[in-house]
């Protein structure tokens, strides 16, 4: 099964953070990441932030420019995170009026994305958490969540709905914060174009193994984004500079489990140029799928086997080969 790699288009823009809030770098126009991101050998698609890259009065537009360079839409991200009035929740905010906002957004997002021929919307809910004992409500909290997403996802059916989910930022908890209780999410909406998306570093994060959470999502696994960290927190770095062994494991359970959805890069390179950022990441990914094409019977029996040493002498032949 042939691959498809995209990128979320910020990673090839500005970056910032608390400490330099104008900025690591000079803010590029929508147009030149667009034609940077087609610059890349082998990436083929964009993730679209609402908002940020993607309007109502600019869909359009946009669309002009992904087809022009010869890419498609892989996912729109509702910015339900980044404006102010989510700063307190927006599926979870106690006021009633701010949810209703949020889920207009996400129904704005979707009309955008059904114009574009996406068809998927990947939402990461940053703002739905807590950062207190006793601040919130556990039970009325996840009950809008699910209602909302029940909704949305009722009216759209011909679109996926991917979860992503993240351990804590900006919150200190998030709700849908690990795969277990994001899947208990999916299975209490009932909807079947409701699943999720594992980014590896939120995972990560979770000290969850990636080809475990793979497993665990099984056909529900409807996108994926690569980047990178130290497991303390959300670095998002290169793919394959730190967790290299886990993420060859990782290739061999998304093609055993089948997966069929976007291979995304998500990385916020601060002081790294980003396109070479999100192509070192392209490069590392399209490695380790030559490395589980080649010696896939090889791993099968491995896992059969079930011998830590037999498996560290397998990689380090894999990794060493050059030097052999």
């Amino acid at each position: 099964m042939e691959k498809r790699y995209s990128v979320i288009l910020g990673n090839l823009g500005n970056t910032r953070d608390r400490f330099m809030g104008g900025g690591y770098k000079t803010a590029k126009k929508t147009h030149e990441m667009i034609a940077e991101a087609a610059s890349i050998k082998g990436l083929t698609g964009l993730e679209l932030v609402g908002t940020w890259d993607v309007t109502r009065e600019n869909y359009k537009e946009v669309g002009k420019l992904l087809k022009d360079h010869g890419l498609e839409c892989a996912s729109i991200i509702p910015d339900i995170f980044a404006r102010q009035i989510w700063g307190k929740g927006a599926l979870v905010s106690r006021n009633a009026s701010i949810r209703k906002a949020c889920l207009d957004e996400i129904r704005m997002n979707c009309d955008i994305a059904q114009s574009l021929g996406c068809g998927l919307i990947n939402i990461w809910p940053g703002q739905d958490g807590y950062d207190y004992p006793l601040q919130d409500d556990y039970l009325t909290a996840r009950g809008w969540i699910k209602e909302a997403l029940a909704a949305v996802a009722g009216e759209y059916r011909t679109l996926k709905f991917a979860l992503e989910y993240k351990l804590k930022e900006p919150r200190t908890h998030s709700y849908l914060a690990r795969v277990s209780d994001t899947l208990l999410m999916v299975r209490d909406v009932g909807r079947d174009n409701v699943g999720v998306c594992i980014d590896t570093g939120h995972a990560l994060m979770a000290y969850e193994n990636l080809g475990e959470s793979i497993v665990l999502c099984g056909d529900r696994l409807f996108h994926m984004h690569f980047n990178d960290n130290f497991r303390a927190w959300d670095d998002d770095m290169i793919l394959g500079s730190v967790h290299t062994i886990e993420q060859i494991e990782m290739l061999y359970w998304l093609d055993r489990m089948n997966y069929a959805g976007w291979y995304s890069m998500d990385q916020y390179p601060y002081r790294e140029d980003g396109r070479g950022a999100v192509e070192e990441s392209l490069r590392w990914l399209q490695g380790f799928q030559k490395i589980v094409n080649k010696h896939r019977k090889a791993m099968d029996e491995i896992l059969r086997e079930g011998n830590a040493v037999e498996t560290s002498a397998f990689l380090r032949s894999i990794l060493l080969a050059s030097v052999a």
